[in-house]
């Protein structure tokens, strides 16, 4: 927001997209954070009035990165951490560490039960992830990451699953996954 603010007082070229982690285990920024950002720019550039489509009236466009959470949503954690992956990989000890973990662990059960929801609409845990990441009304743009040309090619095979990604699927993927963020409104005590 200050950096809009500042733009627009210095008659410059405001931002036009911000960049934020967004995937099945990382949403308060994106869900959240974003759309309320996006309402106070175009609530000041509109003089008051009420935005409709948030983020194309405020100009503001949101990409998203790591949709697969460093391969975490492909599911390939499962068992442990394989010799070939990035977790293996000297310098992402921490990836091992969160792949690890208690969280990590109970994440992978998590994914076990997205894992057969992708398997109903026909695609893979990767697939599924970067559609869902897709189908997110406030992302512009999924910004992958691929370390073959067969990994890019299956990635982008996700935009064909968009159209299965209907409300009872999302419902349900929201409900297996327990963290859809909820807008808490500070309410000021009346004194």
């Amino acid at each position: 927001m200050e950096a809009h603010s500042v733009a627009r007082q210095f008659n410059l070229i405001p931002p036009i997209a911000e960049q934020a982690e967004y995937h099945l285990f990382h949403r308060d920024k994106v869900e959240l954070q974003m759309p309320e950002l996006y309402t106070k720019i175009d609530f000041t550039q509109n003089c008051g009035r009420l935005p409709l489509n948030v983020g194309k009236l405020a100009g503001i466009g949101t990409m998203t990165w790591s949709p697969l959470a460093c391969g975490i949503l492909t599911g390939k954690y499962d068992d442990g951490v394989p010799i070939y992956s990035r977790a293996a990989t000297k310098g992402y000890g921490w990836l091992k560490d969160k792949v690890l973990c208690d969280e990590g662990r109970r994440q992978q059960a998590k994914l076990r039960e997205v894992a057969i929801v992708a398997d109903r609409i026909g695609c893979t845990l990767a697939q599924l992830a970067i559609a869902w990441c897709m189908k997110s009304e406030t992302v512009n743009c999924v910004l992958l990451g691929a370390s073959s040309v067969d990994q890019l090619y299956e990635n982008m095979q996700a935009l064909q699953f968009l159209p299965k990604l209907i409300p009872p699927v999302m419902a349900e993927l929201d409900t297996l996954l327990g963290n859809k963020p909820v807008y808490r409104r500070e309410v000021k005590e009346q004194r």
